[in-house]
C-alpha cells in the first residue's frame, strides 16, 4: 500500500491535469467529469498495487486493462479510460514527472463491428405512405414544406445518399432529365447514381411546387433562406422525425442515416453485388460496405430460428 502523502501527491497531480484540460484545451465540463472518474479508478488501482503514478509502469496498465475485463466493462469504457490514461501520463512526462509514459504503446480493446439500424419494410412503406399522404391533402403554405418532405424522402429511399448529399444537391442535378444523378460525395469524388421512375415523378412534381415559391432557377433542389441557402440536415432530420411519430414508428429509430442504411440492406437483401453497392453508396473501402453483409446474415439466423422446423425448440423429431 502507499503511504498516505503519496497517495495526496497523485491526487495534486490529476488536479492540476484536470486544470490543464479545462484552462489550456478548453475541454468540456462533462468531458472534466469523465477524466476525474476514469483517473480516480486507476489511482485506486494503483494504490492497491502499492504504486505511484509518477512511477507506474506499462504492466500496470495492461494489469488495469485486463482488470476491467474481468469486471465487464464495456469495450467503449475501457477505450475512454485507456485514452484518460495517456493524456494524463503524457501530461506528467511532459511536466518532467515521470520518465515516459507507461500508456503510449498500449493498444486499446478492439470494437465491436456496429451494426447499423435497420427499418422493416413495412416501416418504410408506411413512412413513404404518410408522407404521400401529407403531400397530398396539405394547403397553402403547408403545402410547399410537405412536398417537399415527400421528394427528400422519396430520393433518399431510392438513392441511399448521405443526408449532406441529398440536402446538397443542385437543381439542375434532377432537371437534366437524366436517369442519373450526378453526386459530389466525400473529398469532392463524383459519382452517379441511378434515380427510379417513380422518384423522378416526385422530383417533378415537387419541381412545380417549388417554382411557384421562388423566382427564377433555383440553384438547389431544397433551398433555404438561411445563411447556408440551403436545407439543413438538422432540419430534414426534425422534419423525418415528426412524419415518423405520424405514422406511428419509434421516431428515434428513425434517421436520414438509418434510411441510406434501409437502402442498402435492401439492395444486398435482393441480390444485389456489393461492389455496386459500394459505388452506389459513395464507399471509398469496400469493407464499409461488408457490415451490411453482416445485418443480412443476423436476419438469415433470425428467419432460420422463426421459421424452419428443425430450429423450433421441441418441434423437430429425430429421422
Amino acid at each position: 500500500m502507499k503511504s498516505s502523502a503519496s497517495i495526496e501527491a497523485d491526487r495534486r497531480l490529476r488536479d492540476r491535469f484536470l486544470e490543464m484540460m479545462s484552462a489550456e484545451r478548453g475541454a468540456a465540463a462533462n468531458s472534466i467529469a469523465a477524466y476525474r472518474r476514469d483517473l480516480e479508478a486507476w489511482l485506486e488501482f494503483l494504490t492497491l498495487r502499492g504504486v505511484t503514478a509518477v512511477a507506474a509502469s506499462t504492466d500496470d496498465v495492461r494489469a488495469f486493462q485486463a482488470e476491467a475485463e474481468r469486471l465487464g466493462l464495456a469495450r467503449s469504457t475501457a477505450a475512454r479510460r485507456l485514452s484518460a490514461l495517456k493524456q494524463f501520463h503524457g501530461f506528467l512526462h511532459g511536466e518532467g514527472k515521470a520518465r515516459e509514459n507507461p500508456a503510449a504503446i498500449v493498444e486499446g480493446p478492439r470494437a465491436a463491428p456496429r451494426l447499423p439500424k435497420i427499418l422493416s419494410e413495412r416501416d418504410m412503406a408506411a413512412l413513404i405512405a404518410k408522407a404521400r399522404e401529407k403531400a397530398e391533402t396539405a394547403e397553402g403554405a403547408q403545402r410547399f414544406k410537405a412536398m417537399r418532405l415527400y421528394c427528400l424522402l422519396s430520393v433518399l429511399a431510392a438513392t441511399g445518399l448521405r443526408v449532406s448529399e441529398l440536402t446538397g444537391l443542385s437543381y439542375r442535378a434532377v432537371m437534366s432529365g437524366d436517369e442519373f444523378l450526378l453526386v459530389k460525395g466525400k473529398g469532392g469524388r463524383e459519382r452517379l447514381v441511378p434515380l427510379s421512375r417513380a422518384a423522378r415523378d416526385v422530383v417533378k412534381t415537387y419541381v412545380a411546387v417549388l417554382r411557384e415559391q421562388v423566382e427564377g432557377e433555383p440553384k438547389y433542389l431544397f433551398p433555404s433562406h438561411g445563411a447556408q441557402g440551403v436545407l439543413t440536415r438538422q432540419h430534414f432530420a426534425l422534419e423525418l422525425k415528426a412524419l415518423a411519430r405520424a405514422a406511428g414508428l419509434d421516431a428515434d429509430k428513425v434517421s436520414p442515416h438509418v434510411l441510406r442504411h434501409v437502402f442498402a440492406s435492401e439492395l444486398l437483401a435482393k441480390g444485389a453485388d456489393l461492389r455496386a453497392v459500394q459505388q452506389m453508396l459513395g464507399h471509398a473501402d469496400i469493407s464499409t460496405t461488408q457490415i451490411y453483409t453482416h445485418v443480412q446474415a443476423e436476419r438469415l439466423q433470425e428467419a432460420v430460428a422463426r421459421h424452419h422446423p428443425l430450429a423450433r425448440k421441441g418441434k423437430g423429431k429425430a429421422g
